[in-house]
């Protein structure tokens, strides 16, 4: 199996600093509270300096969507969407050890992170632009079809399992209690953003590793080494 961004993307947005991985051993009872408490404090910290819209990363994601011909208020990305529940509600629901450190690590640092079930997938995923034909499940069971154009994570068997690209994901590959092993995507569109992901990424997994779990092939993906295999 690959994982890659197709040319296309990396034509349309020059910017895009891309880092994956692989976790092994995942599991429902891995004990994250420390780490998870760390970031939460840095999110709120990040909010109190100011509006989830005026930071360098969601603002670089604002674009990046208005480029996609999307409102940038209506669709947001998910580490927007995460700070701004975060700002209303002062919380972040806790759903599965894995998910709630990635949700915390992506309103901490303002970068959006995919955290896919790789036993969802069927074949290569592609970050590209939809043909409107692919399948996109939702959770609550009923499946849509993506508008043609529309920048989607896709797999061999025309799935998608992200929407408006870092905006909704699919029910296909989303952490379950059984899930064993697991894809990390971190994305991000603001000049300099090399440093931010690695940074992020590096306490990831870090904080991955106190909790039990296993991190492999870690990447920074570009145009000339696009492809990442797991």
């Amino acid at each position: 199996m690959q994982f890659r961004h197709s040319s296309e993307i990396w034509s349309r947005f020059p910017t895009l600093v891309p880092m994956v991985f692989i976790v092994e051993g995942v599991r429902p009872d891995a004990d994250v509270e420390a780490d998870f408490e760390r970031l939460m404090a840095s999110a709120q910290a990040r909010l109190a300096a100011g509006p989830e819209g005026e930071s360098i990363p969601i603002q670089a994601w604002r674009r990046g969507f208005s480029t996609m011909g999307l409102k940038p208020t209506q669709y947001r990305c998910a580490a927007e969407a995460l700070q701004r529940r975060l700002r209303k509600e002062g919380h972040l629901p806790r759903l599965h050890p894995l998910v709630d450190l990635c949700n915390a690590l992506s309103v901490a640092w303002a970068l959006p992170v995919a955290v896919l079930d790789i036993d969802g997938i069927e074949g290569d995923l592609t970050v590209r632009t939809a043909t409107g034909s692919e399948e996109h499940l939702e959770f609550s069971g009923a499946v849509e079809h993506p508008e043609p154009g529309e920048v989607v994570f896709a797999d061999a068997g025309d799935r998608t399992h992200a929407r408006r690209w870092c905006h909704r994901q699919s029910a296909r590959s989303v952490i379950r209690p059984q899930t064993s092993h697991a894809l990390i995507v971190a994305e991000a569109l603001h000049e300099g953003a090399d440093a931010d992901v690695r940074a992020a990424m590096d306490d990831l997994v870090a904080c991955l590793g106190r909790a039990g779990m296993r991190c492999s092939a870690v990447k920074r993906l570009r145009p000339d080494d696009a492809v990442f295999a797991f």
